[in-house]
């Protein structure tokens, strides 16, 4: 039986931060109610490409939201938000989350203090940009333009660059689900809920540990491109039918390189590479000379050569090598529609022992589980549950 199969989650859910969380507990078998606002609800519903023949269900919005119900809800109307507070009464929900603004949270009836007065034990969870006691709106990338990772990302010479993920949505998911778990171990412990309040702000300094710490002590920390700080050589090297990553860890490493067949050049004494810092003084000639060699042997060839002598290496793939990894072949995830026949593929999660994991449902359409949850929780019967759908109350 998958892990979490005991728990069930209200989350008021949109963009990528708290759905990528959600899902994650899904997998890992929670019952997970996303709640949407009539009409459109999840505005990512409509951002990407349209797979399926029908509105809401686009391509951006199916990876992060297999494995949940949902259902609609107006918060904005009084009728609404009893109606969420009858849910939190009805259902045994273990956590409600959140990622709406602070400045929202009393008004849509979703604010810590009232639905522990309805739930004792519950334990609350909500994500913003900047923590509970601002109000400012903010995105991914904004948030790594602030937290200075675009001042760590590009060449040296070229403008900030933005990551190529949402790494700031992905990090903060992650801190959340650590916090979850906590508060969940602290529930067994003591019977008592909590409030958890992630700032992603501050998850994505939390990062910068050594950043932060080298500027504060002085030292200039700016983009390196694809080269490494305090490591040579390390960065991308042609090869002579594609690009490779080299990482050299340690003086070892690089005298094993420099016996290679084809690489002996590079023990040149004149050159001062027999340590680290001699190979980090002098890193733009020392990558020069290196792609010289490797752009002379194919990928394959190359990657046995390093990973012979213990040299990490790997070719630079694109996502549809990543597909074919043979160390992941097995453990993609997938959700099947069906309505439609369509797939969705979910890369694998991080830990390798994920055979408790439960099977996942295709991502629901607005609005799927109204019936079945407003009848099943609230008893409303089929008149009801169509009166408040004509009225825009679900």
């Amino acid at each position: 039986m998958p892990l979490l199969s005991n728990l069930t989650i209200l989350s008021l859910e949109q963009a990528t931060t708290l759905p990528f969380l959600t899902q994650r507990l899904a997998r890992e078998g929670a019952r997970v109610i996303r709640i949407e606002p009539p009409g459109r609800g999840d505005p990512n519903r409509y951002v990407g490409r349209k797979f399926l023949d029908e509105d809401g269900m686009a391509s951006y919005f199916l990876p992060n939201n297999c494995g949940k119900q949902a259902i609609t809800l107006n918060l904005g109307d009084p009728e609404g938000r009893a109606i969420l507070h009858s849910l939190i009464s009805s259902l045994p929900v273990d956590i409600f989350a959140t990622n709406n603004r602070p400045s929202s949270y009393a008004k849509l009836g979703i604010d810590y203090e009232t639905l522990k007065a309805i739930r004792p034990n519950i334990i609350w969870l909500g994500t913003t940009g900047f923590g509970p006691d601002s109000d400012e709106a903010a995105y991914d990338p904004v948030l790594q333009a602030r937290a200075g990772w675009m001042d760590l990302t590009g060449d040296p010479d070229g403008p900030p660059l933005v990551f190529g993920l949402p790494m700031v949505d992905l990090g903060a998911s992650e801190h959340a689900y650590g916090a979850l778990m906590k508060a969940l171990y602290c529930r067994a412990v003591s019977g008592e809920g909590s409030r958890i309040d992630i700032s992603m702000f501050r998850s994505t300094v939390s990062w910068m540990a050594s950043p932060i710490m080298l500027t504060a002590l002085g030292e200039h920390v700016t983009r390196r491109g694809n080269t490494h700080q305090f490591f040579a050589p390390a960065s991308v090297y042609p090869t002579r039918d594609g690009y490779v990553y080299v990482a050299v860890g340690n003086d070892r490493q690089w005298e094993a390189i420099t016996k290679l067949p084809g690489f002996e050049s590079l023990a040149d004494p004149r050159f001062a590479y027999q340590r680290n810092a001699g190979r980090i003084a002098d890193v733009d000639q020392l990558n020069r000379r290196l792609a010289a060699c490797t752009q002379a042997m194919t990928t394959a060839d190359l990657a046995t050569a390093l990973n012979s002598i213990g040299v990490p290496i790997a070719k630079v793939n694109t996502l549809r090598d990543v597909l074919e990894d043979p160390l992941l072949r097995e453990a993609f995830a997938h959700a099947h529609d069906e309505r439609s026949g369509t797939e969705v593929i979910l890369p694998p999660l991080a830990e390798v022992s994920d055979g408790g994991l439960a099977e996942l449902s295709f991502p629901p359409r607005l609005g799927e589980h109204n019936e079945a949850i407003y009848s099943e929780v609230l008893g409303y019967g089929a008149a009801k549950v169509s009166d408040l759908q004509s009225r825009g109350i679900i």
